[in-house]
This record gives structure tokens, C-alpha cells and sequence, in this order.
């Protein structure tokens, strides 16, 4: 199996290495949309206006979150983690800045006159591009293991699809498939790469020796569960099938989750941010069986699933990835815990205070002001480290 090496680091020191790896300008652009994206949405919220002639009001908060938020991250996450198991370069330089640009432009162009189709267009080849990026290296080295991102990428990508299929007029009633299977898609890519890391940062994170419990049949069914889930929510959601897959997934990521706990972890802020993520993620599901039985209004399940879950897990990878990856100690700038308690603050505002006072437009506005709170110090606390070369002089 022949690997190509990684290429030496240049013998001029660069001042900004923006698109030396993926990580570096996906995280930026996610964070950045966390940041400009949510602040729109309030401001549109409140004053009860149309967000674009496209999405509509609600359509383009829960699309620009899924795919562009999220999107961002995971591209980063994964073309970066792409390097490290294959040796092989991914993208990166101009062909990034591209794929990087193209991401912005379908942001911008949501708020242009341009033809609907067009922006459809831009806007959908963004995913199957990062998954074309992620095949080429995989498949060169024969990692068919690892394979599997590829397709859960084109299966965010036909949930993008949906959502367009319905805004241009092609189907009706796909644009809630679409943005559940997306919804379910990142979840199922945070599962199976939570399985990966959460329990070797807990064992290598925390002091006293502590082994997380591994289960085979939970590693198994952990992800297999959320597949299942995905796909029934996206085109089957017949109420007791969705409760009962709802109910699997629960118990058995909940299971999973509680193999990996020590109370140790409280005191070391990238693994509890890890930790706690992952348990919004069973806490989504778990409400969703609820509110399937009719005890809770639906939206509430979906954000702490997107908010406590999807949020909460990407903010901590993207801190620690980018520790790592610029050669940095795993040690988080000092404001970067009051970014993880703002954003799980965002969540339980945003899916508990609806039940216990009778305001929701107040849940849904605080929950938004401390979401971006939480991603303003991401931003303020990670933006040079992503612009600028690693301090140990290695390339990435």
C-alpha cells in the first residue's frame, strides 16, 4: 500500500496559513455563521419578518443552521481527520480557498436576485464536493472502513436536495425529509466519531486511571440505531415506529454514554464538553419519543437535539481539534469554558423554559442571544490560531 508523505514545511516562515488544512477555514466560516447567521435569525424573529424570498421564515433558520453551520464543521472535521488516517494530503491551498468560497457564495446568494435554480445549484454542490474530496484519499489507500462518512456526506446532501426539490416546485411535502435526514445525518456522523474519540480523550483526559466501559453490541447498535431512526423519520414517520426507534436509540446510546462516565470528567473542560454534548444528543432522541406520545411540542426535541447536541459536540471538537492541529497543548484559551456553559445555557433555555413559563418567543430569544454569546468567544478565542502557521513549524 503505497502512502504519500506529507510534504515538508517551508523554510520561510509564512505569517497566515488560512488553507493549509481544512479545519482552518471551515471552522473560522462555521463559527463565524454561528455568530452572524443566529443574530439575523433573532433579529428577524422579533420583529416577525421573512428571512428571504426563498426559504421563507422558518425554512431558512433550520437550513442555514443544518447546512451551513454544521455543514462547515463537519467538511473540516472530517477532511482534516482524513489526513491522519490516511497519510495522504487532502485538500488544501487554492483548490480549499475554492471549496471554501463556494460554501460563501451559496450563503450570499440566498439574499440576491439571482434564479432560484441557480442558487439551488450552488447551494447543493457544496456536500457532494466535500464528499468527492474525502473518497479521493479513503479510496487510495483502501479505507473502506472510513468510507462510510462519504455516504452519510451524500445523504446530507439528499436532504439538501429535498429541501430544494420542494422550494423550486419539483415535489411537495419533501423539505421536512429532507431536513430531518439531515438532522439525523450529522447526528449519526457525531455518534459513530463520538464512539471514536470521547473514550480515549476520557481515558487519556482524566486522572486515576480511569477505562471506559465498551460494550460490543452497544458499538454496534449504537449507530445502527440512529441509521434506523434516520430513515424512518425522513420517510416513514409513522408515529409508533418512530416512538419505538426513538426509544432504541435512546436506550442504547444512553447505555453507551454511561460506559464512558466518571465523575472526573468535570474537571477537565474538553472532555465534559464532549460528554455533555453527546448526552443532549440521547436527551434529543428520548424527547422525541415523548413528544411522539404527545407530552411534548416536537420542536423541543428537535433542539436539544441541534442546539445541546449538534452544537454542543462541534463546539468541543472544534476546539480541540484546532489545539492539536496548530500545535498547541490541549489547554482551552481561558474564556472558551464560559463558551461551552453559554452555548448548554442556549439549550436548556430554548427546550425547558417553554415548559415552565408560558412565553416561548422569550425561550427562543435568550436561547439565541447565548448561542451567539458562546460562539462570539469561539470566534474572538480561536481566529488567529486558525489564520496563522503552527507554532511547531509542521505542515497543516
Amino acid at each position: 500500500m503505497a502512502i504519500v508523505g506529507i510534504s515538508e514545511p517551508s523554510r520561510t516562515p509564512r505569517r497566515w496559513a488560512p488553507f493549509a488544512l481544512a479545519f482552518r477555514p471551515f471552522f473560522l466560516l462555521g463559527g463565524l455563521a454561528a455568530v452572524i447567521l443566529m443574530s439575523y435569525w433573532g433579529h428577524v424573529f422579533v420583529r416577525g419578518e421573512s428571512a428571504t424570498n426563498y426559504y421563507g421564515f422558518i425554512g431558512w433558520h433550520s437550513h442555514e443552521m443544518l447546512f451551513a453551520y454544521a455543514g462547515a464543521v463537519i467538511a473540516g472535521f472530517l477532511l482534516t481527520a482524513a489526513r491522519n488516517w490516511t497519510g495522504v494530503q487532502t485538500v488544501r491551498g487554492l483548490a480549499l480557498a475554492a471549496l471554501a468560497l463556494l460554501w460563501l457564495l451559496a450563503r450570499l446568494l440566498a439574499f440576491l436576485p439571482v434564479p432560484p435554480l441557480l442558487y439551488a445549484a450552488v447551494d447543493f454542490l457544496f456536500l457532494p464536493l466535500v464528499a468527492w474530496s474525502l473518497w479521493r484519499p479513503l479510496w487510495r489507500v483502501r479505507q473502506y472502513k472510513n468510507l462510510v462518512f462519504v455516504g452519510i456526506l451524500l445523504g446530507m446532501a439528499l436532504g439538501n436536495g429535498l429541501v430544494h426539490a420542494e422550494l423550486l416546485g419539483w415535489a411537495t411535502t419533501t423539505a421536512r425529509a429532507g431536513t430531518y435526514l439531515a438532522v439525523w445525518m450529522i447526528s449519526l456522523i457525531l455518534v459513530i466519531m463520538g464512539g471514536r474519540v470521547i473514550p480515549f480523550f476520557t481515558e487519556k483526559g482524566v486522572a486515576g486511571g480511569f477505562v471506559p466501559k465498551e460494550w460490543r453490541w452497544v458499538e454496534i447498535f449504537s449507530p445502527l440505531s440512529v441509521l434506523a431512526l434516520a430513515l424512518v423519520d425522513a420517510f416513514w414517520p409513522q408515529p409508533m415506529v418512530l416512538a419505538l426507534s426513538a426509544g432504541l436509540a435512546t436506550l442504547v446510546n444512553g447505555i453507551r454514554l454511561f460506559g464512558w462516565y466518571t465523575h472526573a470528567i468535570w474537571r477537565v473542560h474538553l472532555v465534559w464538553v464532549l460528554q455533555l454534548g453527546y448526552a443532549w444528543l440521547v436527551l434529543g432522541m428520548a424527547l422525541k419519543a415523548v413528544a411522539l406520545a404527545g407530552g411534548l411540542m416536537s420542536m423541543l426535541a428537535l433542539h436539544a437535539l441541534t442546539i445541546g447536541g449538534i452544537g454542543g459536540i462541534t463546539i468541543g471538537m472544534m476546539a480541540r481539534v484546532s489545539l492539536g492541529h496548530t500545535g498547541r497543548n490541549l489547554v482551552v484559551p481561558k474564556l472558551m469554558p464560559w463558551a461551552f456553559a453559554l452555548l448548554y445555557l442556549a439549550a436548556l433555555l430554548r427546550v425547558f423554559l417553554p415548559l415552565l413559563i408560558s412565553s416561548y418567543p422569550l425561550s427562543v430569544r435568550l436561547s439565541a442571544v447565548f448561542w451567539v454569546l458562546a460562539f462570539v468567544l469561539f470566534v474572538s478565542s480561536y481566529a488567529l490560531m486558525l489564520l496563522r502557521p503552527r507554532i511547531d513549524g509542521q505542515p497543516g
